[in-house]
């Protein structure tokens, strides 16, 4: 009875971590150095799901792992990180990835409405038997 809950509950978790990581792409779409000040741009990580493998249905967190699309190669021989002329940038497109926000975003509300819905019945289950 509780299951429809649990299925929300946990793709409510599952869209708030792709947001998180989409937020984290966005903030590093122009980000041409590694951790270690070396001149490798950011690259962009994908969150990929999966149904839930724990003791019912759902949906969870299967990977977040960088995109393999190569870098963009921009001309700036000006630029400090430029090798024979040109800046490799992160593979982040920010207009992909604000529509992919709003997709997460629609899904994160989608399961809100469905907990608020399950606990109205539920609810209006309890007046009738009681």
């Amino acid at each position: 009875m509780l299951a429809s809950l649990d299925i929300s509950a946990s793709g409510l978790a599952a869209q708030r971590t792709r947001m998180d990581v989409i937020a984290q792409n966005i903030a590093n779409a122009h980000t041409t150095r590694d951790a270690e000040g070396r001149p490798f741009p950011y690259r962009r990580q994908e969150v990929l799901f999966a149904p839930s493998s724990g003791s019912g249905p759902g949906v969870s967190v299967a990977e977040i792992r960088p995109d393999a699309t190569p870098p963009r190669r921009v001309w700036d021989p000006g630029h400090p990180d430029a090798i024979d002329g040109y800046v490799a940038y992160p593979n982040v497109n920010v207009i992909q990835e604000m529509v992919d926000m709003t997709l997460a975003s629609r899904s994160y509300e989608a399961n809100v409405t469905a907990i608020e819905t399950a606990k109205s019945m539920y609810g209006a289950a309890l007046r009738i038997l009681g």
